[in-house]
């Protein structure tokens, strides 16, 4: 961050002079971050769609999904040394740029193979994006506006999942599945004019030593338990699932034990020891369950089971963005208030009931129904989402705050990758179990729709219990000093440190 234009965002006396001094390069962030969400938003509307056109099963479609997710969660660790040893405006441009590169590749795949692969590389090139932007933000952002400042930057990044099922329904119907990758080169070359002309330059530091070890088993271990995860949806005990969760449980095992004991950690494992973090980043993943779970699941429903087209799923689904777009500034200003527990209670406890409501079903149910309770999962999200995130940075021990943002960015990136690999496995596991044991005369709907019911419910039983966890929630320490003195260290510029 130049000299320059730290004091001016710090010191700023009144919100409108400290949003005018952050706007131009929370722009340029935005634009980044969004062409990164927007590509998840829009494939998973399109998975039915590649189903059909590869002639291939959803198991290896999700894997689309899945790829992407592990992909990003494989480079986000490095975010920190590779912003020290080459400064965060460059690696946020280069990534965007590779980004952009692996969508056009993606839009001229042949084979679901392919396409898995570009999607890949899709990953390696975004993962860095959302960590290094959100730990920028955070910087830019004074402490006693932070809360504000992070609810503004929600808003667009909710947007795009609002109108990514949209655009993609409508050019999967009306064009051609190609065009929902292709699409985002206009959108990465506007990042990348917006980033090189406004995001602040950054120094570079001296790169501390690269954990090697800790950088080769994270890939394995995630990729192997989420792929355990997902064949458990054919049967929990085939080779398959059995060989995959062994070699990735005992990969994680050993990646845990490297970065405990590593002077350097690829990632600091050690923040854990806060209880406030821990219970702080589980809430952040329960969340990114639900959110992933519907934004997978209903899409599935609606166009299997309901035989709405994709143009048409898109307008259902936008709604539930909507909600959440309309909540997430309303809670940042409450963060800055009330603090984070009261928002979490009530954001989870909307999805929560929305869910099971979900959970009950059935091929008479309206379609007005399941509008009604995505718009609650929408608004349930909008508050709990931004603060959650918010409180995690803020109860980090204060000399790891440099590493919070790429470990928590690539956990819930894990987590995400796990919930879509798990509850597609799960649903494809209900599904048969209901098949096989509806009788000989039952519409077959009936199974299909009641293996979907299960999977809301999986999904409302772990909402409910972060529900229970919020009430363990405390203000942290040293919110109020860290906001009178406004030195936080700069996420951004001190990873790897």
């Amino acid at each position: 961050m130049s000299a320059a234009k730290q004091p001016q965002a710090r010191t700023a006396g009144g919100d409108e002079f400290s949003l005018k001094a952050i706007l131009p390069p929370l722009m340029a962030i935005i634009v980044g971050m969004i062409m990164v969400i927007l590509d998840s938003t829009v494939v998973n509307n399109a998975i039915p769609k590649l189903v059909d056109y590869f002639h291939t099963d959803l198991k290896t479609i999700q894997w689309t999904v899945t790829g992407y997710t592990l992909a990003l969660s494989a480079v986000i660790p490095l975010a920190g040394w590779m912003t020290d040893k080459f400064g965060a405006k460059r690696i946020f441009l280069i990534t965007i740029a590779l980004f952009t590169m692996g969508s056009v590749l993606c839009g001229i795949a042949q084979t679901p193979e392919q396409l898995i692969l570009y999607r890949v590389i899709q990953g390696l090139g975004g993962g860095m994006v959302a960590p290094i932007g959100m730990a920028m933000v955070f910087k830019l952002a004074p402490p006693e506006r932070r809360g504000s400042i992070m609810g503004v930057l929600g808003i667009p990044m909710l947007m795009a999942p609002a109108f990514g099922p949209v655009l993609s329904g409508w050019l999967v119907d009306s064009v051609s599945w190609h065009w929902i990758f292709i699409i985002n080169l206009p959108i990465g070359i506007l990042a990348m004019i917006l980033g090189y002309k406004y995001l602040p330059r950054s120094d570079r530091h001296a790169a501390p030593h690269l954990d090697v070890v800790g950088m080769c088993l994270a890939p394995v271990a995630f990729a192997m338990l989420a792929y355990g995860v997902s064949e458990g949806g054919s049967g929990w005990s085939q080779a398959s699932t059995i060989t995959g969760l062994v070699v990735g449980g005992i990969a994680l095992i050993l990646f845990i034990f490297v970065e405990l004991n590593q002077k350097q950690p690829l990632l600091e494992l050690k923040v854990f020891k806060s209880s406030d973090f821990t219970r702080s980043i589980v809430l952040t993943w329960i969340v990114q369950l639900a959110l992933f779970g519907a934004m997978l699941i209903v899409p599935l429903y609606l166009q299997g089971v309901m035989h709405y087209s994709a143009l048409e799923t898109g307008w259902i689904l936008m709604p539930q963005a909507l909600c959440a777009g309309i909540a997430m500034p309303i809670s940042g200003r409450l963060f800055d208030k009330i603090g984070a527990r009261p928002l979490a209670f009530s954001g989870l406890a909307v999805i929560s009931v929305s869910l099971f409501v979900l959970s009950g079903i059935t091929v008479e149910t309206p379609l007005w129904t399941i509008i009604l309770c995505i718009c609650f999962i929408g608004l349930g999200m909008g508050f709990s989402m931004m603060p959650l995130n918010t409180h995690v940075l803020n109860t980090a021990p204060r000399h790891l705050v440099g590493r919070v943002t790429p470990l928590t960015t690539a956990a819930q990136q894990v987590v995400v990758s796990f919930a879509v690999a798990g509850l597609t496995g799960y649903l494809t596991s209900q599904i048969a179990s209901h098949t096989a044991g509806a009788p000989a005369d039952a519409n077959p709907l009936s199974a299909t729709v009641a293996g979907y019911g299960d999977t809301f419910f999986l999904s409302a039983c772990i909402v409910t219990a972060g529900v229970a966890l919020t009430l363990l929630l405390r203000k942290p320490k040293r919110q109020e000093q860290g906001a009178a003195e406004g030195d936080m260290p700069d996420p951004a510029m001190t990873m790897g440190h």
